[in-house]
């Protein structure tokens, strides 16, 4: 009787005054760590009653932290390291005296972080892009993103908070990152250089122009970046890795002795953007020998009629104490000559071969060798000429290359258009050069100073696409069609119904017909089914065109004859003809005077 009592006086109180759960305390930010300078604010639930009824207090590590307070929340700032600890909140009830305390809850504080910044490659291409991560230790930020310049002060990047950006401009970098809704931040990366790396070729070339020198003689040394002639660079030389130079002359000037055996290449920035660079030159000998050949022009690679001089130096006397002989393949090519220069004009793919001077001293006839050169001669190359999109929009522009695959060479470039000739773009010598008009391109590469050149490359074509808009309409306007059934397709230019159009048309992707106006008329069979668009060019400007159109779906299937009305025509036929011809043959037999019985 006593358990029955007990029971329905619980269950009376749980009626009245709900069910009590324990205190709780949350942390608000919910953050897994803080830093020194924030705040925190513990909140205190004690899930029964109401605020007021309780007083609270905070405890750290079991001692108390915030004495009684009447208020459940309390807000500690700023937070210090020595912060960390295991906190706890408890609540008085005012009335009873009773006493509740919550679980214990875990502050983390640590000093304030560095943010770290990491890039993909630092060197990208003209046009590239690279990827920058801006990281902390910890959850609950966003980000703050810095660039600066060789001539602009840093500058925040106020579109982007992320902690990933992509970035297409050279300079240079730093990210922070920030509490979200309240006033700190972490302490700002390292610097990262993002360096934007031109294509452009870079040469070294040298006068004299001789790989060897002699001991005691000087060599000026010239960083030529191709196609960047009218651009002020600021080039850097090095010396077997060695930086020996940084400055806004091209020119290095060396001497040179016995011991000399050095390699020297150059790079060079944009003065007005110290983050775009070229690539590395490759590396150039300035060295000293007894015997040095030479060819020039100083080119890596010679074709079919060009024409090449050897130079024999010899260090010791006089040029007139010697005679001398060029060899190739270890035999006597060019015979004893009083002068050491020999030209060889016009030279063959067969004059490919190593190549050795020697000089025959008159006086005492010793004689000196050089060491051998290559000589590599190939047949007349052909330009290969690429662009980046082939169409561009009115107004656009658009690059196009010209490359052999030897160095030493201007360029002549070229276009005609449906009505006009061909004609050269006459101030126009670079490899790339950039172009807003359409037509048909083609470039040649010729031999600076001298009357050679390559053969022509393949045409490009380059068109400009109007924005007008492309509508394919039909008539009849149904999209299931019917063998021999004629049909007419209408390419409407939006905006051009006063243009003249040439319009081509294409079925599942593949052109069917070119057509001298928009209209298309034609009778349709079963293998006419498919996607339908179009696009159209301008009569007076073939390489202008629209876009094309959006597909429109043709249908086509034979005509169906169905058999019941058929026989519904067929049977009553027959009868009538059965019966005509019975009257006929009776009516015969009777004007003989037969008689006729029919029996069934």
């Amino acid at each position: 009787m006593t358990n029955v009592l007990g029971f329905i006086l619980v269950m009376n109180a749980l009626l009245c005054c709900g069910h009590a759960e324990g205190a709780i305390l949350t942390i608000d930010p919910n953050w897994s760590t803080f830093h020194p300078g924030e705040s925190v604010t513990f909140i205190c639930d004690m899930n029964e009653g109401k605020d007021t009824d309780w007083e609270y207090e905070i405890k750290k590590n079991g001692e108390q932290f915030l004495r009684s307070n009447p208020h459940k929340s309390f807000t500690l700032q700023p937070i210090q390291i020595d912060h960390s600890d295991e906190y706890q909140c408890c609540g008085l009830r005012k009335i009873s005296g009773d006493t509740k305390c919550s679980d214990t809850v875990s502050l983390t504080v640590t000093a304030q972080p560095k943010a770290t910044l990491t890039a993909g490659p630092t060197t990208i291409p003209v046009g590239g892009s690279v990827t920058l991560s801006c990281s902390l230790p910890s959850a609950g930020w966003k980000y703050k993103w810095y660039i600066r310049t060789k001539n602009t002060p840093e500058v925040q990047l106020t579109d982007e908070e992320n902690r990933d950006i992509n970035v297409a401009q050279a300079g240079i970098y730093r990210c922070l990152g920030m509490r979200p809704n309240e006033n700190y931040q972490s302490l700002v990366s390292d610097e990262v250089s993002i360096t934007i790396s031109f294509s452009n070729e870079v040469v070294v070339t040298r006068q004299p122009n001789r790989p060897q020198m002699f001991s005691g003689e000087s060599i000026t040394l010239t960083c030529e970046v191709q196609g960047g002639e009218t651009t002020e660079w600021t080039c850097e030389w090095r010396r077997d890795g060695k930086t020996v130079k940084v400055g806004n002359d091209k020119h290095l000037t060396v001497s040179v002795n016995e011991s000399s055996s050095e390699e020297y290449r150059c790079q060079c920035r944009r003065r007005d953007d110290w983050y775009s660079e070229t690539k590395w030159s490759e590396k150039i000998p300035a060295s000293v020998s007894d015997a040095v050949l030479t060819i020039d022009p100083n080119w890596s690679t010679f074709h079919s009629g060009d024409r090449v001089t050897f130079i024999c130096d010899i260090n010791e006397g006089k040029d007139t104490d010697w005679e001398y002989e060029i060899k190739k393949n270890g035999e006597q090519f060019l015979r004893s000559n009083p002068y050491k220069s020999f030209t060889f004009l016009p030279i063959q793919i067969d004059h490919s071969g190593e190549y050795q001077c020697c000089g025959l001293r008159k006086s005492s006839g010793d004689t000196k060798c050089s060491d051998t050169v290559s000589l590599t001669v190939t047949a007349q190359p052909k330009p290969t000429q690429t662009a980046g999109p082939t169409t561009i929009p009115v107004g656009g522009s658009v690059t196009l290359s010209c490359s052999l695959p030897s160095a030493g060479w201007k360029y002549k470039w070229y276009i005609r258009t449906k009505n006009t000739p061909e004609v050269q773009l006459t101030d126009e010598e670079n490899r790339d050069i950039n172009v807003a008009q359409a037509g048909i391109y083609r470039c040649l590469g010729m031999r600076p100073n001298e009357n050679y050149q390559s053969l022509v490359s393949d045409e490009v074509s380059i068109t400009i696409s109007f924005s007008n808009e492309v509508v394919v309409t039909r008539q009849p306007n149904r999209p299931q069609m019917f063998s021999g059934e004629s049909i007419t397709l209408t390419c409407e230019v939006q905006g051009g119904e006063t243009t003249e159009w040439t319009c081509e048309w294409r079925r599942s992707g593949s052109i069917i017909q070119w057509t001298d106006s928009k209209d298309w008329t034609f009778n349709v069979s079963e293998s006419s089914s498919g996607n339908y668009m179009c696009q159209c060019r301008s009569r007076d400007d073939w390489y202008s065109s629209t876009q094309w159109s959006e597909t429109i779906t043709v249908t086509v299937s034979s005509p169906v004859i169905s058999s019941f009305p058929v026989m519904l025509i067929v049977g009553p036929v027959s009868g009538i003809v059965l019966i005509v011809l019975l009257l006929l043959l009776w009516r015969c037999r009777r004007s003989k005077g037969q008689n006729i019985f029919f029996s069934f």
